[in-house]
């Protein structure tokens, strides 16, 4: 069956993986990033909407007018986020607030317009993209894994408040994926293939949730690497944003 999905950051990374597959399988899909400037799919089932998750303030009336303009509208994926990793002390009080902003607030934003859709549909899928840091806290990541954790618990929640109404939600919790995640932070993912997913990978996976059984929910999946090995960049002056 062919499906209607939003996908939040559709631009790059994981979320462009999942647009590109979701297209030729011939879905429709709603992107929505800050710029598709170097993503532009030649496909007129592809949707772009320019719009910039990290302020709140305009998101309810900008999600109200795409979810009137997509009434079809029958799936989701989250995968809009970002990483930012440190000594607690090494955050300021804005960094802790626009981090916690974009990787869960937002989410909770989206999950919450979309919704009411779903139910009086009585189906459809919201599939949100977390991350290993969601299992286990980690040195240096406080802030990035508090917002993880707190999708994590979101999901489970919402999980329980929305399969009488036929909606699925899922939860994948990658290792690190090779991306330009990580072009920003002073790590990442080893070298060898071995050591790193693929955002293809994770994009086949979306793509299956997609065609299971309505009655069939895939709750959480952990994702990882084969060998987990981290390579660490030389460290500039530069100060951190």
């Amino acid at each position: 069956m062919k499906r209607t999905v939003l996908i939040t950051g559709a631009s790059s990374g994981i979320g462009r993986a999942i647009a590109a597959r979701l297209l030729e399988e011939g879905h429709t899909v709603i992107g929505i990033a800050r710029t598709f400037s170097a993503f532009q799919p030649a496909s007129p089932d592809f949707h772009p909407i320019e719009l910039d998750l990290s302020q709140l303030h305009a998101l309810p009336e900008q999600l109200q007018t795409l979810t009137q303009r997509f009434s079809q509208l029958d799936a989701a994926v989250f995968s809009a986020g970002r990483g930012q990793f440190g000594a607690l002390e090494e955050f300021s009080y804005a960094q802790i607030r626009a981090l916690m902003d974009l990787n869960f607030t937002s989410q909770a934003y989206c999950a919450r317009a979309i919704v009411p859709i779903l139910k009086r549909k009585k189906r459809g899928d919201l599939i949100f993209i977390g991350s290993e840091a969601a299992l286990e806290g980690s040195r240096n990541g406080t802030i990035y894994c508090a917002s993880k954790f707190a999708v994590r618990g979101f999901t489970q929640a919402l999980r329980e408040e929305c399969s009488s109404s036929g909606i699925r939600v899922s939860l994948i919790n990658p290792g690190m994926v090779r991306t330009a995640f990580f072009d920003q932070l002073h790590f990442e993912p080893g070298h060898q293939e071995t050591q790193s997913i693929q955002p293809d990978e994770i994009a086949e996976l979306i793509a299956f949730l997609l065609k299971l059984r309505p009655g069939t929910n895939l709750d959480e999946i952990n994702l990882s690497p084969l060998q987990k090995v981290i390579h660490f960049k030389p460290r500039s002056n530069k100060k951190q944003d």
